[in-house]
């Protein structure tokens, strides 16, 4: 697995650096036969070639613990919500995130609208994890 950086550079703002996890070991409930691609990594996959905005990079990570949950990824950025979501699957799932991320993007916290996100997103959040720099405060 590698990753995917889709960005362009803007050095005065790096806080619009936003990192999308890809679970790239997710069965999806699911006997994956040794050496066949697992539906986490045909997602990620999928995404690498998606037309993402600049400054969003698609990250696999070996587990996100939520195998009976389907596909996950996160959203995260420095300064944001962190946000989880599961469900997602190969065929539709790219769209849903490259939609989703976008919003994500725009809200200067990262908190979009529950009505503004996707349908998806909106019935498949697993977690919603404030900004670490909020817990300093």
């Amino acid at each position: 697995m590698t990753d995917k950086t889709n960005k362009t550079e803007h050095p005065s703002d790096t806080s619009s650096d936003i990192e999308v996890l890809v679970c790239a070991t997710c069965r999806q409930g699911q006997d994956i036969p040794d050496g066949e691609m697992r539906p986490g990594e045909q997602l990620f996959v999928s995404l690498k070639s998606a037309q993402l905005p600049p400054n969003i990079s698609i990250k696999p990570v070996k587990c996100l613990s939520n195998c009976s949950k389907g596909c996950t990824v996160a959203f995260r950025s420095p300064q944001r919500w962190t946000y989880v979501y599961g469900n997602l699957n190969v065929s539709d799932g790219p769209a849903i995130i490259t939609d989703g991320v976008s919003k994500y993007q725009n809200a200067a916290d990262g908190v979009v609208p529950w009505r503004e996100r996707p349908e998806h997103l909106r019935k498949n959040c697993i977690a919603r994890i404030p900004p670490i720099e909020d817990l300093h405060d």
